[in-house]
C-alpha cells in the first residue's frame, strides 16, 4: 500500500512539472528570419531600427548585438518584434531567436551590418537621458542630459507646458554642451511639462526627441486608518489585514502614491518594531506575541512629498 501511494505521489508531481511543458509549443527546431538591417547593410544613422518576423508559438524574443570581435552589446528579452537602438559608428552583427515558458527556437542566422558617420542629421536622432520620461519631481530646477551627436554643431531645446495645452515656456538655441539646467523660473508652476532637443548642423537638422516629467510640489493628504477598527481583538499567528485609504491632493499634479506602515508597542512610536513599504493600501500580517499594538501609515509619492502620519490605532493579540 505504501509502495503504491509512493509511486502515485511521484506520478502527481510529474504531472505538475511537465504541465507547462504540455501547454507550450516545442519551438526548439523553428527560426526566425531576420527583416532589417538585413546582411552588409550600412546604415547611415546613430540609431538602428531592428525588425524580425514573429514566430508562432513564441511568448518573447531574445535579441543580441554584437561587434565583429564578438563582444556583445545587448542581450534583451522582448515582447515585441523590434527595437530601436542607438549605436556608434562601426561593425556589428545581431540574432534573434524565440522564446515561451519551456521552449527557446534556434538563433536567426546573424547578420552583419554597419553604422556609418554621416553629418547628414536628417536619419539620426538625440538620444535623451535624465530626466527619463514620466519622471515626477519637487525640485525647483532640473538638469537635462542627452548623448553628445557628433555631427551636430549646436543643439535647440524647448520646454513646454503640458498641463496648459503645451504652451511654449521656454526656448533656448546655440547649445554646444549636451546639458542644459531649467531654473525656478521655468518650474514655478506645479504642471507635466516636456523637454525637447534637436541637433542641427550647417545643413540638416533632427527631428526634436522629447520626454515629459511633472512637477509637483503638494503633499499627500492624511492617510485614514480603515481596518482593523480601534481596539480590535486577535489570536496569535492570525493573519491580519490592514487597510487604509487617502483623498487625492488638490496639486495641479496627482503623483503616484507609496506607503509605509509602522507598528510599535506605544501610542507614541518610541520604538518602532516593524516598518514596511507597500504600493497598495492593504497589507497582511500575523502576530505571533501577545500584546498591545499600534499601527500607523504615511503616504509618499513619486516627486517625494510626504503626509503626515495617519492616527494611530490600537489592536490587541491574545
Amino acid at each position: 500500500m505504501k509502495k503504491i501511494n509512493r509511486v502515485s505521489i511521484i506520478a502527481i508531481a510529474l504531472v505538475l512539472f511537465s504541465c507547462d511543458d504540455i501547454l507550450e509549443k516545442d519551438i526548439t527546431n523553428n527560426m526566425i528570419e531576420l527583416i532589417s538591417p538585413k546582411d552588409y547593410e550600412e546604415i547611415e544613422s546613430n540609431v538602428v531600427n531592428f525588425k524580425w518576423n514573429s514566430l508562432s508559438d513564441s511568448d518573447k524574443y531574445r535579441i543580441q548585438i554584437f561587434k565583429t570581435d564578438k563582444t556583445k552589446i545587448l542581450d534583451s528579452l522582448i515582447t515585441k518584434t523590434n527595437l530601436t537602438y542607438s549605436l556608434l559608428p562601426g561593425e556589428y552583427q545581431w540574432r534573434v531567436r524565440g522564446e515561451n515558458f519551456a521552449y527557446q527556437s534556434s538563433y536567426s542566422l546573424h547578420a552583419d551590418f554597419s553604422v556609418i558617420e554621416s553629418t547628414d542629421l536628417g536619419n539620426q536622432k538625440i538620444i535623451l537621458k535624465n530626466p527619463a520620461d514620466n519622471h515626477y519631481t519637487k525640485s525647483s530646477t532640473l538638469t537635462c542630459n542627452w548623448e553628445a551627436l557628433k555631427m551636430a554643431d549646436y543643439y535647440e531645446f524647448e520646454l513646454l507646458n503640458v498641463t496648459n495645452g503645451e504652451t511654449i515656456v521656454f526656448q533656448e538655441s546655440n547649445i554646444t554642451n549636451p546639458t542644459f539646467i531649467i531654473n525656478n523660473t521655468n518650474l514655478s508652476a506645479e504642471a507635466k511639462y516636456k523637454w525637447k532637443v534637436k541637433g542641427v548642423n550647417g545643413t540638416s537638422a533632427t527631428l526634436f526627441s522629447s520626454n515629459t516629467f511633472s512637477v509637483d510640489r503638494t503633499n499627500p493628504n492624511q492617510p485614514s486608518n480603515t481596518l482593523p477598527i480601534q481596539n480590535a481583538s486577535f489570536t496569535t499567528n492570525q493573519t491580519i489585514n490592514f487597510s487604509w485609504s487617502i483623498l487625492a491632493d488638490v496639486g495641479a499634479i496627482q503623483s503616484p502614491i507609496s506607503y509605509t506602515i509602522e507598528f510599535s508597542n506605544d501610542i507614541n512610536f518610541t520604538t518602532i518594531i516593524q516598518k514596511n513599504d507597500v504600493s497598495t493600501a492593504s497589507f497582511d500580517k500575523a502576530f505571533t506575541a501577545i500584546g498591545s499594538y499600534y499601527w500607523r501609515i504615511k503616504a509618499t509619492d513619486l516627486a517625494g512629498n510626504v503626509s503626515i502620519y495617519s492616527t494611530p490605532f490600537k489592536f490587541i493579540v491574545k
